[in-house]
């Protein structure tokens, strides 16, 4: 394990306990932003600890984060922040929030943390050396057939919008099962076996950019709508490796 992942899993169980202070508070303090989507008085506070712990350690990276201003790199190194992603599961009081910390070097994604802190579990993976929760390995799942698939979404939409014959959209009525498992927990079920697809339609690179590097580790992959491995694409699908090669292929 590098001194880079080391200290994302650091970050990323200090800004998680942090969140925990405030979770099912009933005094949290939400606001709406500019895009009426919600942020709490914990996203901005997990965001600014992670932040200070990154200039401390590595001053001339760049931080990239969903709550504050961009600070560039100097050095082609950037970290990638969503302190809380999954806002409205931790307003709801919903444990299936994650604090997502990803590192970025020369415009490639080389590390990834995902930590639910309310559900005790740390995904996390670097180039070329696997994917682990809470230390073990994981990996993805070896079903290739959609009807034996369990598909996981976020946003309505990806059920309520009109018929489509992409092969994403497809999967919402040729899946076993279709369940609203979303945001970073969908994306890591399937990380784990636990699920084969996850489909988020809506992204921000800060959303991408822990997950990619921890599907692509255990074993499956992450393209957006137009088949491409990008965090900023439109909106991102993580798939094992067999159902997602079958999915690139009839995007591509």
């Amino acid at each position: 394990m590098t001194e880079d992942l080391q200290l994302a899993i650091k970050f990323a169980e200090g800004a998680g306990n942090l969140t925990l202070s405030f979770f099912r508070s009933k005094s949290l303090k939400i606001d709406a932003k500019r895009d009426d989507t919600p942020v709490t008085e914990a996203d901005r506070n997990a965001e600014e600890l992670i932040r200070r712990e990154i200039a401390s350690v590595f001053p001339d990276d760049g931080i990239f984060g969903e709550e504050f201003e961009e600070k560039l790199s100097v050095n082609g190194r950037r970290w990638i922040l969503d302190p809380i992603d999954g806002t409205r599961s931790f307003i709801h009081g919903v444990p299936l929030y994650g604090v997502m910390i990803g590192l970025e070097v020369d415009r490639e994604m080389k590390v990834g943390v995902v930590n639910f802190p309310a559900l005790d579990e740390m995904y996390y993976a670097e180039a070329g050396s696997g994917a682990f929760l809470n230390g073990d390995p994981i990996h993805v799942s070896a079903i290739s057939d959609y009807r034996d698939a369990t598909v996981v979404f976020t946003e309505k939409e990806y059920l309520l919008d009109p018929s489509s014959e992409h092969p994403v959209d497809s999967l919402r009525h040729d899946a076993g099962l279709v369940r609203g498992w979303g945001d970073c927990y969908g994306h890591m079920l399937v990380a784990s076996g636990r699920a084969e697809v996850a489909v988020d339609k809506i992204m921000s690179p800060w959303d991408c950019a822990a997950l990619i590097p921890i599907v692509q580790e255990a074993g499956g992959c992450c393209f957006d709508y137009t088949g491409q491995t990008t965090i900023y694409g439109q909106g991102l699908v993580s798939a094992n490796g067999l159902i997602g090669s079958k999915l690139i292929a009839a995007i591509v």
